[in-house]
């Protein structure tokens, strides 16, 4: 069978599953997209034909694998501000310009996807971005709240519109409006239906998602009422507005105000809020994906485009890619794009078979939807999370978030990496750390020979500023692929960066291939949580992380320890008196050692060791870890390594080649000399010769009363110090 047909044969067989999976979808898109779109203040429909467009558009020509597309929640206070600021009072008037800004915006989205721009988000600061996103939250929710309530009137700033919570709450008590009381009733009711969905375990309930158990409800509602010859308590003004004939009343775009300032700013805040909430959606998405497959985010972004300017022309709001109906995809047994097609199919149903009962859905149903998703996107529990990395992030996570609320989108994610870069600053008190190395390269990564290993060498810094560059080689790898990453030449190493090397970590693991972090151990931290910045810490300090913190790699150091039942030291140690008479340290000059693993009967130990070589100008700090074995008998002195250039750099010192009788590969392969001849040639029996040529290559010396084995000039994961120590422990029992 041909790929293309094994390809169709599985596309196929996987159809019934996406089918579900996008009927399943537009569920919960349907109430979302009016919901959206109301809190843009835009036409409800506007919301559903984001959704309807960009599912269409988005699974033909997308770079993405189970992705969802439509109307995102990032996008609310941008398009709100947009068609207030375009509008000069006049909604319908600024959505209409909006929808110019939302075609101009997918043109430049096309433009940045052939400029392989899909980094872009890679350059904001973590924390920055939780702050963002936060605010959007609360932006959400303070408008959305009043309309939960019955108050459709209520205007303001975010900050004005919280302020008057109490007001709204009280005005319940004291209103006689009857639209208003059902109204307020409906909202705190589909309130609670949200909060308490997922409590409620009958498998039956949960195929219907929370939100359309909502519409479900509100409709069948005024159906009853209807039958009981009971009149509907609500106006048309607490009900969603949707044009009698969907198709023939498309609104059409105003480019009248293309070139004026605010319309520009509108261009750049949809542009760039749009490209960073479906870029970090579609990387989160990602890792979802029960396939492990890998987006082409550069070809999404231009996807995204073309379905924003579509959109656009069609009277809809712009397109991003969404984390929540994406999430709800994958939980469903989506497996490709056809799901965001069928869910777009579905919705284009639902608009054009059931214009009449949308019209009976109450806007504070809608709203109550949307009262809970901002209160999930500001949740008290994220500033929890972000305390436990580190004080200098609830900073950058407050200035962003407070700068957004008091003045935009814009401002205040530049207010968030700026205060972030001051804060590096701050922490490493340098400015030349960042200022002389930021054009530097930093990354040196090659396949080590060995093993295979890709190793990569991190230099100066590695922040959010230059996280792209290690991105860069890391997403070269496939992800089956063993790769280790030295952050031993690294002065400062940032939130963003750890949070980001996490989600690499995870993706590597789960397609057969690992990511191990190595070189931190000489950083500080002021938390004990996994993402914590890492800063150098000055010579004399303990190697210990502040408050006694271990890196992941000492922790899984101390947990082998534990299972040898050996002790962990991770302390440094400068009597390491036993280590330099062996001919390896002889020209060179050791530092100290740390990181030890020690046997009970101090016979055996594993080690990180510092050391330099050279002199002067040319004297270079290199860190590798080492085994030291003491022997229970004397042997003859060895050096034993691989056939080659150390061949040559020690004949230079005096060592002559010893070849083994009747071991021609052996000889051919690894270059072993000593003092002594014959007494060595008699210690490497057919069973030592057989047991290293069946094994990965060590540098293998003995002083006559111990071994000291090393790998390579690094240090090693803890994959291979693992190794190292099997290997160490087999060649000790065949030399005693």
């Amino acid at each position: 069978m041909t790929l293309k047909n094994n390809k169709t044969k599985t596309f196929v067989s996987a159809l019934p599953k996406n089918i579900f999976s996008g009927f399943v979808v537009s569920l919960i898109a349907l109430p979302l997209g009016l919901g959206l779109a109301l809190a843009s203040e835009a036409p409800p429909i506007s919301g559903v034909i984001a959704a309807i467009v960009g599912g269409f558009i988005v699974s033909i020509l997308g770079g993405s694998n189970v992705t969802i597309t439509g109307p995102g929640n990032g996008m609310v206070i941008v398009l709100l501000s947009a068609i207030y600021t375009l509008g000069n009072g006049d909604l319908y008037q600024g959505y209409l310009c909006t929808l110019a800004a939302i075609i101009v915006s997918g043109l430049v989205m096309i433009i940045l996807g052939f400029l392989k721009m899909g980094r872009l988000a890679d350059f904001f600061p973590a924390s920055a971005i939780e702050g963002m996103l936060a605010a959007i939250g609360i932006g959400i929710l303070s408008k959305q709240f009043h309309i939960m309530l019955g108050n459709n009137g209520a205007n303001g700033s975010i900050v004005s519109l919280l302020k008057q919570f109490p007001a709204g709450i009280q005005n319940l008590w004291i209103t006689t409006d009857i639209s208003v009381l059902i109204a307020a009733a409906i909202g705190i009711i589909s309130l609670l239906i949200m909060v308490f969905y997922a409590k409620i375990r009958n498998k039956y309930f949960q195929l219907i998602p929370a939100p359309m158990w909502i519409i479900v409800l509100v409709v069948g509602l005024s159906y009853l009422l209807t039958s009981l010859d009971i009149n509907y308590p609500l106006t048309k003004d607490f009900l969603v507005k949707i044009p009698k004939d969907v198709t023939s009343n498309l609104a059409f775009p105003d480019f009248s105000k293309v070139y004026q300032p605010n319309f520009i700013i509108a261009v750049f805040s949809i542009t760039l809020i749009a490209s960073i909430e479906s870029l970090l959606s579609i990387k989160a998405v990602d890792k979802l994906d029960p396939l492990n497959r890998r987006s082409n985010v550069n070809r999404d972004l231009k996807a995204l485009g073309v379905a924003s300017i579509a959109s656009g022309f069609l009277g809809g709001i712009n397109v991003v890619t969404v984390i929540a109906r994406s999430s709800v995809n994958v939980n469903n047994g989506a497996t490709n794009r056809s799901a965001n097609f069928f869910q777009a199919f579905f919705l284009a149903a639902f608009v054009l078979l059931f214009q009449e009962q949308l019209r009976k859905i109450p806007l504070a149903a809608l709203a109550a939807i949307l009262v809970y998703t901002g209160y999930k996107l500001a949740t008290p529990k994220t500033l929890q999370k972000i305390a436990k990395v580190g004080k200098e992030q609830i900073i950058i996570f407050l200035v962003t978030l407070l700068t957004t609320l008091f003045t935009n989108l814009i401002t205040g994610i530049s207010a968030g990496i700026l205060v972030t870069f001051v804060i590096h600053i701050i922490l490493n008190k340098s400015f030349s750390l960042f200022f002389s190395n930021i054009l530097k390269p930093n990354i040196l990564m090659y396949k080590e020979p060995d093993g295979g290993n890709f190793y990569i060498s991190i230099k100066y810094f590695c922040s959010f500023l230059n996280f792209y560059k290690l991105k860069n080689k890391l997403d070269a790898i496939q992800e089956n692929n063993t790769v280790v990453l030295d952050f031993s030449m690294c002065n400062f190493v940032d939130h963003t960066v750890m949070d980001g090397l996490e989600g690499y970590a995870d993706t590597f693991s789960k397609k057969g291939g690992s990511i191990e972090l190595i070189g931190l151990d000489k950083h500080g931290t002021d938390s004990a949580h996994p993402f914590a910045i890492r800063k150098i810490l000055p010579f004399a300090t303990k190697l210990a992380s502040v408050g006694g913190n271990l890196t992941k790699r000492q922790l899984l150091l101390k947990n082998t320890a534990a299972n040898f039942t050996w002790d962990y030291i991770p302390e440094k140690n400068k009597n390491a008196g036993f280590l330099t008479n062996f001919v390896f340290f002889k020209t060179r000059e050791i530092s100290y050692f740390y990181n030890q693993l020690k046997a009970k009967n101090n016979k055996v130990a594993l080690m990180d060791v510092e050391f330099t070589e050279g002199e002067f100008i040319v004297k270079e700090v290199i860190k590798t870890t080492v085994l030291h074995i003491k022997l229970d008998r004397e042997v003859p002195v060895f050096t034993l390594d691989k056939e080659g250039l150390i061949k040559y750099l020690y004949s230079l010192a005096g060592f002559k080649e010893l070849n083994v009788d009747n071991h021609p590969d052996f000889n051919q392969r690894f270059y072993l000399s000593g003092e002594k001849p014959k007494q060595i040639q008699q210690l490497f029996t057919n069973e030592l010769i057989l047991f290293l040529e069946s094994n990965p290559y060590y540098h293998i010396e003995c002083n006559g009363s111990s071994l000291l084995i090393i790998k390579k000039e690094r240090l090693l994961s803890v994959q291979e110090v693992k190794a190292m120590l099997y290997f160490g422990k087999q060649l000790h029992k065949i030399l005693q």
